[in-house]
């Protein structure tokens, strides 16, 4: 019988997690009697010693976190626990370290929180060392494929139309070309969500190959309009040459970020508008939650412990036809989703009149 299941969250942060964890501790502790364990800093505070977890109970919650963007109990999307990186400078296998300690702390099952990168590593761990697990979708990126949504996605785009929103005026007083670089990592969901919310007249994305004069053609046809254009292009979108444009920071790491720039110097000297660029990147993962995201963070923790009960682990919960679900984890991330060139959001966009940059509309 099941008594006690711990929870992290892995990899990048995002609003609507601190919901899932809510979600979990009032269905496991309030409903069936359970402990849950909060393990911090995602697998890292497994391989503390002693573990770095603390017990969860309901009073814990007591409504301000689930408004909270972010994890309260802290995440990693560093050091892999295969191949970990220690001070002089080499890998070392720490594997069995997480499977020890989740003996140590008596877990029956473990609930990880995390996108395809965390699930496979946590899929692994939890063959590895035989312990049960069930994994709950979140990014920002919304490119898993076994899931219609992920925690995370839909405040994203949220604060990229309200980003819009907010360039929209200042764009049209000083009738300026304004472009916004979004995230999504290697997929162009939150542009094009946000793109056609937000009254985008070009949105530049990686699945549809553009052309500079395409794009530069579409804005001299808004400015001409009516004296303002807005584009917006996801981060991971190529240059004309199709190099990802990447920043590198301090710690060695290369990220996408700077093709909004890229983009913004030629359409100003392709179309000798007054070009700014906005880049929101990280302003994407923070804020508080949208009610749609603290929804599906509760469905989805209410069904994670629901599949543990009914003892049917090695699972990722998801949201489909209205429905929640559930699918192997192996499953879950290996059909990644990118958009769908041919799909409704893309025909709605170009009914609309809104260019991608690779025909003349």
């Amino acid at each position: 019988m099941v008594k006690r299941i711990g929870i992290l969250t892995s990899g990048g942060d995002c609003p609507g997690l601190n919901a899932v964890v809510r979600a979990v501790v009032h269905r496991a502790v309030g409903g069936l009697g359970w402990e849950v364990v909060g393990i911090r800093n995602g697998t890292l505070g497994l391989l503390q010693d002693p573990p770095d977890v603390e017990i969860l109970t309901q009073a814990r919650f007591d409504g301000r976190l689930l408004r909270e963007g972010g994890t309260f109990l802290g995440t990693t999307n560093k050091g892999d626990p295969f191949a970990f990186p220690m001070p002089d400078g080499t890998r070392k296998d720490r594997s069995e370290e997480i499977t020890r300690a989740v003996r140590t702390l008596g877990l029956d099952a473990i609930i990880g929180i995390g996108g395809d990168g965390s699930q496979a590593i946590l899929k692994k761990l939890a063959d590895q060392g035989g312990w049960d697990l069930v994994a709950i979708p979140k990014t920002i990126d919304n490119d898993l494929g076994a899931t219609e949504v992920a925690v995370g996605y839909d405040t994203a785009v949220e604060v990229a139309v309200e980003a819009l929103d907010r360039l929209q005026p200042t764009a049209a007083s000083h009738h300026r070309a304004m472009v916004l670089e979004v995230m999504g990592r290697d997929a162009g969901h939150i542009a094009l969500a946000a793109g056609i919310a937000g009254g985008a007249d070009v949105i530049v994305i990686p699945e549809i190959p553009y052309r500079l004069d395409e794009v530069a053609r579409a804005v001299r046809k808004a400015l001409d309009a009516k004296a303002f254009a807005l584009i917006v292009v996801a981060e991971a979108v190529k240059t004309d040459t199709g190099e990802a444009v990447k920043t590198t920071l301090g710690h060695g790491a290369a990220s996408y970020g700077g093709i909004g720039y890229w983009l913004g110097d030629r359409l100003a000297e392709a179309t000798g508008a007054d070009v700014r660029v906005t880049v929101l990147g990280h302003v994407q993962r923070g804020g508080s939650p949208s009610p749609r995201d603290r929804l599906m963070a509760s469905v989805f923790g209410v069904h994670a412990v629901d599949l543990i009960a009914e003892g049917r682990t090695g699972r990722m919960v998801g949201w489909w036809h209205r429905q929640v679900i559930d699918v192997p984890i192996e499953e879950a991330i290996a059909r990644y989703q990118c958009v769908d060139v041919d799909g409704p959001l893309v025909r709605t966009a170009r009914a609309l009149g809104i260019s991608f940059g690779d025909r003349a509309e």
